[in-house]
């Protein structure tokens, strides 16, 4: 009889043995699915983690210009950057906030210039806005499509002062008097800081200061373009180095100053890289056990079966055919059980890696939140990204079925090839002896 047609007859035969090894299969099965579910979904979450938070590198030099920085947007290794350059200009229209007293400014008439303006190309990666502490209370900030477009964000103070909000036109002129700038209001924003106690110019009121696109802020400029600082953000700290190399490379090492802000990067990059590993060791140790276990019950089966083999061989069976039909059993149930497997990963699979997810990534909220706000030397935090992370999908595709069907089936040869060779190489009369 075909050694095939005999593993079928032995499995429906034996059924309560068979739902027993099945039921292993299914668990084993399950549990290798979901390491390789939850390894995948950690993977996608860190790859849009280092594309949301990353790490921000802060880059500063004498003479750095909107040019040069530009220059430092390596393709494939920066994901999103800003400059900063800083002009003054005087409003027309309206007023601007004055500490009043000795010294104070005189609303922009005994003043160089009375607002202190920001020209900026992505407005979400300043320190400020990047650490939370500085917030958009209405309407949007600017961001790279704003190149060329004559848009402004203002101060809430500013703008209650004269009564300014989202769409409403800004006139601005240079400080010489030759130029001017007309600018929609697309954005308002809060800056903690008080006013200051002391008068004070009216450029240095928190509540004058204003952003806008680099453009804009080099035509009210009256002297040259310069850049007070870049910020890069990039996908992960070892990235850093890549980029002081070339940041070296373009605007030369003398007086370099290159900051690394990796703190959101820590906060919520490595907790899910610590899930990925985890499901990393829950898949090899999950792989370890259920060969064991397997081998334990295939053993205990071949035992039993003593007389069975011996009498199959006494008639000339062939020892290889009846190795072949114990894999045959446990690799038909195999089957099943990934198909058991793949129902219950469909079912579950995302309100189980969400629950895992959120578990380990949302662990350092409050680090995050606590971070402060401000600029220094040496490493800084980062601020939380500029949206939350969106939760991964948990979806069991072919590549993990193929994965968890591979694994199994390796499984089932070393739970029964091991057990089998040993009693297999025993003479049928021992066999048969052994089993009166």
């Amino acid at each position: 009889m075909n050694f095939v047609k005999r593993a079928g007859l032995s499995l429906s035969g034996r059924r309560s043995r068979t739902a027993a090894l099945l039921g292993v299969f299914v668990v084993i099965c399950a549990l290798l699915l979901g390491g390789f579910l939850l390894r995948g979904a950690a993977a996608r979450q860190e790859a849009d983690a280092q594309r949301a938070v990353g790490v921000d590198v802060t880059v500063g030099r004498k003479g750095l210009t909107a040019d040069l920085a530009d220059r430092l947007d390596v393709p494939g290794l920066v994901h999103r950057y800003t400059a900063e350059l800083p002009v003054r200009a005087v409003p027309r229209g309206f007023t601007p906030l004055t500490s009043g007293g000795p010294g104070a400014g005189g609303g922009g008439r005994r003043e160089r210039g009375a607002l202190e303006v920001h020209g900026v190309r992505d407005l979400g990666l300043l320190l400020p806005f990047s650490y939370g502490s500085t917030r958009i209370t209405s309407g949007r900030g600017i961001g790279p499509g704003d190149a060329g477009a004559h848009v402004a964000v203002i101060e809430r103070r500013l703008a209650e002062r004269n009564g300014l909000a989202v769409g409403d036109t800004l006139r601005l002129r240079s400080t010489d008097g030759r130029r001017s700038a007309v600018s929609r209001i697309v954005g308002v924003f809060r800056d903690p800081t008080r006013d200051p106690a002391r008068p004070m110019p009216s450029h240095m009121l928190p509540g004058n200061l204003l952003y806008v696109p680099m453009a804009t802020a080099r035509r009210l400029g009256t002297g040259p373009a310069r850049v007070d600082r870049a910020v890069y953000r990039i996908g992960s700290p070892d990235r850093a180095e890549r980029l002081h190399t070339e940041a070296a490379r373009v605007l030369g090492g003398g007086g370099l100053r290159f900051t690394v802000n990796d703190k959101a990067y820590r906060d919520q990059v490595r907790p899910i890289q610590r899930v990925g590993a985890f499901a990393d060791l829950v898949v090899h140790v999950i792989a370890l056990a259920g060969a064991l276990i397997l081998s334990l019950l295939v053993t205990l089966q071949v035992r039993e079966r003593r007389g069975e083999l011996g009498v199959l061989l006494a008639l000339g069976e062939k020892k290889w055919k009846l190795l072949g039909q114990h894999v045959v059993e446990v690799s038909a149930v195999a089957l099943p059980a990934l198909a058991l497997a793949a129902l219950a990963g469909a079912l579950g699979g995302q309100r189980v890696g969400d629950a895992f997810l959120d578990h380990h990534g949302d662990g350092d909220t409050d680090s995050r939140n606590s971070s402060g706000s401000g600029s220094g030397s040496g490493t800084v935090a980062a601020g939380a990204p500029d949206a939350p992370l969106a939760a991964p999908t948990v979806r069991v595709g072919p590549a993990d079925l193929g994965r968890v069907a591979g694994i199994a089936l390796g499984i089932s040869l070393v739970a029964t090839v091991v057990p089998g060779i040993g009693v297999l190489r025993l003479h049928p009369r021992s066999l048969l002896l052994d089993a009166a």
